[in-house]
């Protein structure tokens, strides 16, 4: 299995992966962020190439086509400054998404804290910790499921974290 860690960050979430013995792939905008899990992958899958790990925006990828199984995007898609920007990063997520392959995301949202937020432009809010995020909600993620074609695996679900940001959950597979 193939399996894409869009936003990997340091390697929080790709330690699993590396360990599970899949054909791990990962790309960051964070130089330091991609030599961070390229010595990760050295320890837990010396088997995979360092070409594996890559610096680069995921709206303009250089890996192929359906390359891969698995494409999970945690706390990435919220990063994006607008619309059209989130509309980049997405289609570019599922470009690599190989047909009947999985996509996992976890994002911002204003799911629960719709009146807590301050909408500040477009979909950029103020949220209750003091971040600005690109925030989703229902309604946007499943025009977006349909837009690409996609089918959810499984209901949206969100997390409210103490009333200071929710955060989304949201899986589809890809037809």
């Amino acid at each position: 299995m193939q399996v894409l860690d869009a936003g990997c960050g340091s390697g929080r979430n790709i330690l699993y992966l590396l360990r599970s013995g899949l054909d791990v792939c990962a790309v960051d905008l964070t130089p330091g962020a991609i030599a961070a899990v390229r010595e990760l992958a050295v320890d837990l899958a010396p088997d995979l190439p360092e070409t594996n790990f890559r610096v680069e925006p995921v709206e303009a990828m250089s890996f192929e086509d359906e390359s891969f199984d698995a494409v999970l995007a945690i706390a990435l898609l919220h990063f994006a400054p607008d619309e059209a920007q989130f509309g980049a990063m997405l289609t570019g997520l599922w470009r690599v998404l190989r047909p009947g392959g999985l996509f996992f995301a976890r994002l911002a949202s204003s799911i629960g804290i719709e009146d807590r937020v301050q909408l500040l432009e477009g979909r950029r809010y103020r949220l209750p910790d003091g971040s600005d995020r690109f925030l989703v909600d229902e309604a946007f993620l499943l025009e977006w499921t349909d837009r690409l074609g996609g089918s959810l695996l499984e209901p949206i679900k969100t997390v409210n974290v103490q009333n200071q940001r929710c955060m989304t959950t949201w899986c589809m597979r890809k037809s």
